[in-house]
């Protein structure tokens, strides 16, 4: 399909993060118009929630070639490819002078929560003439004051670049909240809370569960591992229990010094080590089947399923850790083609699957592994993962770069998928995964962001 570059309604993509502004460059290199809509109030409004999070993933696969030519003639100044960046400085060193440039700025619409995307003057049951129809993007604005209102864009092409962060996986099994789960909201913290931060006082000298087995869950261990080293002398010690639904957590730690990220392979090594010496209590095959907050609501108590029966813990506070998955529901009058299990488009989920795969063993892909039936509609990012962790910008910034050629028609181009990655040792997959599955976001250090989502990165 060829879409003209000329004439006629932009593409909107859908999220102002590190892989929706690196489409919004990439289509204006290739002469197509883009409206980037962004739920937040701000660009990067999710990276912003673990800024304090440090990524794995050096500076140089965290910059994507579009927006660093967009950036070039402003004077900015390329990172040290070598270094490590954080969450804050993902958006301050890079993304919030990218939105700035005078190519994107007017493109770009924060306060924009995109609610459902279809076809104008049909639903997806209607199939006469709808690849010619526009799509409909209804998004609800909101300003400055706090007034909102509902506007109807028309695009040409969308692509969800919207990522899972607000979509987080419950503690329960079966993918269903735990019991309980809703009333013990208040003991619940993120996936990547800013515990030597903005919510040490949560943590400190407090009894701490963190449930998961992924980047998200290390991060926040190690954190609390140093919280607790820190703590008053003679005050209450800081407790740090870990639970994981498998057996093992032989892959959370990972690869070690064989790893080809340096600082994913240490965060393993770290953790390994806090666990080997007793700042952390490993609690494995363990499944979480019930919340139970105590009568004053100072404790909730975890009632946990394991092969030697039921388990109480009673702690102050649970960090979950488990993960994300898209948010379809906006997507509902699309016609889409998912994986029944990744929830991924159905040609990306065999190369993405977490039992067999990790970021760096995922091969190249672009437009025609990440398209729908839908004519003109694409999923990039964390959410095309659907459930599947580690993913990382590298890999967003060549979806995207493929998309909008095809979206200009360069077909030879679409095609030509290429990712320079680095080697991950152990972590790359041989068998299925064990323990609490986590998203991944982007490349951090915490989650790969699953990152990691979350991150990834």
């Amino acid at each position: 399909m060829t879409i003209p570059t000329t004439a006629g309604p932009p593409v909107v993509v859908i999220g102002a993060g590190p892989v929706g502004l690196a489409a919004a460059a990439h289509l204006l290199e290739r002469g197509l118009e883009p409206l980037v809509l962004e739920a937040g109030e701000q660009v990067g409004a999710a990276v912003r929630q673990w800024h304090h999070v440090r990524l794995f993933s050096p500076w140089r696969y965290d910059v994507d070639a579009a927006a660093a030519r967009l950036l070039e003639p402003t004077g900015w100044q390329h990172p040290e490819p070598a270094g490590l960046p954080t969450g804050g400085d993902l958006v301050e060193q890079y993304l919030e002078p990218l939105a700035a440039t005078g190519a994107l700025a007017p493109r770009i619409r924060t306060g924009a929560r995109v609610v459902a995307v279809s076809r104008v003057g049909m639903d997806k049951t209607r199939t006469p003439g709808r690849d010619e129809r526009p799509f409909l993007v209804r998004a609800q604005h909101t300003d400055e004051q706090g007034r909102t209102r509902v506007v109807d864009h028309r695009a040409r092409a969308v692509i969800d670049a919207s990522g899972t962060w607000e979509q987080r996986n419950p503690l329960g099994v079966s993918g269903l909240p735990a019991l309980g789960e809703a009333e013990a909201a208040p003991f619940l913290a993120g996936p990547l809370p800013d515990v030597l931060g903005a919510e040490r006082d949560r943590f400190a000298g407090r009894r701490v569960l963190v449930v998961g087995a992924g980047h998200s869950a290390t991060n926040t261990l190690l954190n609390l591992v140093q919280l607790a080293e820190q703590g008053p002398t003679g005050g209450p010690t800081t407790r740090i229990a870990w639970a994981v639904r498998g057996a093992s957590v032989q892959r959370t730690y990972g690869g070690g010094d064989r790893d080809g990220l340096p600082a994913r392979g240490a965060l393993g090594s770290r953790l390994r080590r806090a666990v080997e010496s007793g700042h952390v209590e490993l609690r494995t095959e363990v499944t979480v089947h019930a919340l139970e907050p105590s009568a004053d609501g100072t404790e909730v108590t975890v009632v946990a399923k394991t092969p030697a029966g039921e388990q109480r813990l009673t702690v102050d506070v649970i960090a979950a850790a488990t993960g994300f998955r898209p948010e379809l529901g906006m997507l509902r009058e699309l016609r889409l083609d998912l994986d029944p299990g990744v929830e991924a488009p159905s040609r990306l989920a065999p190369l993405i699957d977490p039992e067999l795969h990790s970021c760096g063993t995922v091969p190249p892909h672009g437009a025609d592994v990440l398209a729908h039936p839908e004519t003109g509609f694409f999923t990039a990012g964390t959410k095309s993962y659907g459930r599947a962790p580690t993913f990382l910008l590298a890999t967003g910034y060549e979806q995207v770069r493929s998309v909008a050629a095809h979206l200009a028609g360069d077909a030879e181009a679409a095609a030509d998928v290429r990712l320079d990655l680095p080697e991950t040792g152990v972590c790359s997959a041989t068998g299925p995964a064990r323990g609490f599955a986590t998203g991944s976001a982007g490349g951090r250090a915490a989650a790969e962001p699953a990152p990691t989502t979350t991150t990834c990165c």
